[in-house]
């Protein structure tokens, strides 16, 4: 415990940041940590603790008890994600307080007790933030921002000159984006200056643009590595998620999914791709009459809603939004666009004729609407379901039904499965890699309201991807909604452990990941 023994012993050195001797000790201190450079970033794995997330609710300082568990557990890396105002004074963002630095010093030295890389990240920076609200000056276009940020960066830099990188990092800020690759870059380079200006050597890490899913290759020159995140496709890691708009109307997750879209639109919008405007079409042949269901979910001000078999129609539906109540849930009037777009939230349902090879559903008059769900039910058999995504602009579902004696299927020409995260998430940043960019996973996870065997399948996707990248990763926190401990799922039967409830199917999935890549089964090869 020398770490916290020292700070206890020694305050006023610590007072003017960490002491000569604190930084004698990290430097002096054997490690088992992997030597960690900006162009090759350790096999890391950990967690991102969020005492400091947020100024509302800061709860002071980092918890040993965090650290100890972690290192039980066998991780070696903890990511924290904190607001810059709960280290300023009086809200003048050129103040520190020193008490709200020393609970981020105690960090650092139980992180050298219990042999865990830290890494500092400002996911509120000045001048910057993904959360609301947001920050009155916009980093990217005010000087005074820029300037401030600059100073903040350096502050902690000075405080922590001579940190070997094996334990320490700089995490700049938290998944930038609405800013153009180039702009980015300016507004970064007098930060780093101002880093390397106390701390010639430290290790800096950017997030990738666009939410951490896109590498900067602009960014090479500089020496940084690079972070990317872990939650793609969002409407299984956000399912539900208070503070993601649109989260509660996402379908139930399932995992691995046919890649299938179920917004459709009048054939007139033409601000949309030609393909966009198709039907979505669900291909036979139905052998015997089978109901379809559709599971409307948000309709904008009109939409006429029609099923034909075989270019002959079946079943028509107009649905019009409008104030009070209705055949809707909830009445929505958007005052961009000054429509009503309605929740319906409710099944609509048609027979399909025996003999029909193949079903369109699609929009006559009216704007948009989107389906969420489409289920096929033959008598005496279960109904075969298909979850539909709404990513605007997108191609309807064109998918097959496959008859059996249990029900059937539905397939499609794309899955979404282990194979298409690797393409969509791992290859756009090997380019990034062969230019000597470092990359790990700065967050990732699942929110508690997916199903927990969705939640695993798709983690162990992931994980054995970045195994086979032989990139690190970080699950968004250890305690709470996306953590192996406390995280409240309702489907989960939780182990008592030290006061916590242990999600052990979690971290016994996470552990199984957290070695080097495999020999076998390799994704990208």
């Amino acid at each position: 415990m020398k770490g916290i023994l020292f700070l206890t012993i020694v305050p006023a050195a610590v007072a003017m940041g960490l002491s000569i001797a604190i930084h004698k000790a990290f430097a002096e201190t054997s490690s088992s940590l992997p030597k960690a450079s900006a162009n090759q970033l350790p096999l890391w794995y950990g967690f991102n603790l969020l005492e400091k997330f947020n100024r509302a609710e800061n709860t002071g300082g980092f918890l040993e008890s965090d650290f100890r568990i972690i290192q039980q557990f066998g991780f070696n890396f903890v990511r924290l994600p904190m607001d810059y105002r709960t280290w300023i004074l009086d809200n003048d963002w050129t103040r520190f307080d020193e008490q709200s630095l020393r609970e981020i010093d105690e960090a650092l030295a139980w992180g050298e007790t219990y042999g865990i890389h830290v890494s500092i990240n400002f996911h509120r920076a000045p001048g910057y933030t993904v959360a609301r609200p947001g920050e009155s000056k916009c980093l990217w276009t005010d000087a005074e921002a820029q300037r401030v940020c600059a100073m903040h960066w350096a502050m902690f830099a000075r405080r922590y000159q001579g940190v070997p990188n094996e334990r320490l990092s700089f995490n700049l800020f938290n998944e930038p984006a609405d800013v153009e690759p180039e702009v980015y870059v300016q507004v970064v380079k007098p930060i780093v200056a101002a880093i390397r200006a106390e701390d010639s050597k430290r290790l800096i890490i950017s997030d990738g643009l666009q939410w951490g899913q896109k590498p900067i290759l602009e960014l090479a020159d500089l020496g940084l590595a690079q972070a990317t995140r872990g939650y793609t496709p969002s409407d299984i890691t956000h399912y539900q998620a208070s503070w993601m708009s649109g989260a509660d109307r996402f379908p139930t997750p399932v995992w691995p999914r046919v890649q299938a879209y179920g917004t459709l639109y009048a054939r007139d919008k033409a601000d949309l791709k030609p393909e966009s405007r198709t039907p979505l079409t669900i291909r036979g042949p139905f052998d015997e009459a089978t109901t379809l269901r559709l599971h409307v979910m948000t309709v904008s001000a009109r939409a006429d809603l029609m099923v034909y078999a075989d270019d002959q129609p079946i079943w028509e539906r107009s649905l019009v939004c409008g104030p009070g109540e209705g055949e809707w849930k909830i009445s929505e009037f958007r005052e961009e666009w000054k429509v009503y777009q309605n929740v319906y939230d409710r099944d609509y349902e048609t027979t399909i004729p025996e003999g029909t090879d193949r079903v369109e559903v699609m929009l006559g008059a009216g704007d948009w609407l989107q389906i969420s769900e489409i289920g096929l039910k033959q008598e005496g058999l279960p109904e075969v379901v298909l979850t539909l995504r709404s990513d605007w602009d997108r191609s309807p579902a064109d998918v097959t039904f496959l008859p059996s004696p249990t029900g059937g299927s539905l397939v499609g020409k794309t899955m979404e499965d282990r194979r298409w995260l690797w393409e969509t998430t791992i290859v756009p940043w090997k380019e990034a890699q062969e230019q000597g960019v470092g990359v790990m996973v700065g967050e990732f996870g699942c929110h508690n309201r997916t199903p927990h065997g969705v939640a695993l399948a798709w983690m162990e996707d992931c994980l054995r991807n970045w195994q086979e990248a032989e990139w690190g990763w970080a699950l968004w926190n250890l305690r709470g909604a996306f953590g192996v401990l406390d995280s409240g799922r309702q489907d989960v039967e939780y182990e008592e452990f030290e006061g916590h409830q242990l999600d052990r199917k979690m971290l016994d999935l996470l552990l199984k990941y957290r070695e080097g890549p495999e020999d076998s089964s390799k994704v990208g090869r």
